[in-house]
């Protein structure tokens, strides 16, 4: 099966960019951002409830717990938040869930309910498609999450522990080794 591409830096602007000129701008940034700087899985993005990101006092958590039945191996999860993420999150929380009870969804249709996770893979498709940005899927965000800390230097097994990988080998799959790095690795020497 053929991975997903892993968007450049140039790329995930463009996108961004896209995003913010279309329906929907805000929404939609949330759902990326939480693919690309918290690395979710589609179908975790479409189960978060408001109660999962922030406090009692609407303030964006540093973790999001996700419960087994939200989880693609039904195990129960801690996902951590970056800052960055946080404050991205703060600014979709304030301006499109001001008015939303904790129980109701994060990411929510137009109908004011639980996107599919289907539902949210046919989002980054469209989105990707007006970004003129081919290969990618949902699990863009993933791989490029992994293949970012990676490119830095963090230990696979703390990569593998963000991914929430049950086996070392998958999170080795998912890293994008190009000729550029492979240059610069030998470099180092």
């Amino acid at each position: 099966m053929k991975q997903a591409k892993i968007l450049t830096d140039a790329e995930v602007k463009r996108v961004l960019a896209v995003i913010g000129a279309n329906r929907h701008a805000e929404r939609n940034r949330a759902v990326f951002q939480l693919s690309h700087m918290a690395a979710l899985r589609a179908c975790e993005i479409a189960s978060l409830r408001v109660r999962d990101v922030v406090d009692s006092s609407r303030k964006v958590k540093s973790q999001i717990v996700l419960e087994a039945s939200m989880t693609k191996g039904s195990e129960r999860h801690r996902v951590m938040v970056s800052t960055k993420l946080q404050k991205e999150l703060q600014q979709y929380i304030d301006s499109v869930c001001a008015d939303y009870g904790l129980d109701e969804p994060l990411i929510r249709t137009q109908q004011k309910s639980f996107f599919s996770p289907l539902t949210l893979v046919q989002l980054f498709a469209n989105i990707f498609k007006k970004s003129g940005v081919e290969g990618a899927s949902s699990h863009s965000g993933r791989r490029k999450f992994i293949t970012d800390l990676s490119d830095v230097g963090v230990s696979v097994r703390v990569i593998q522990a963000l991914a929430r990988h049950s086996n070392l080998a998958t999170t080795q799959r998912y890293i994008d080794v190009t000729d550029t790095k492979l240059e610069n690795a030998v470099e180092l020497i």
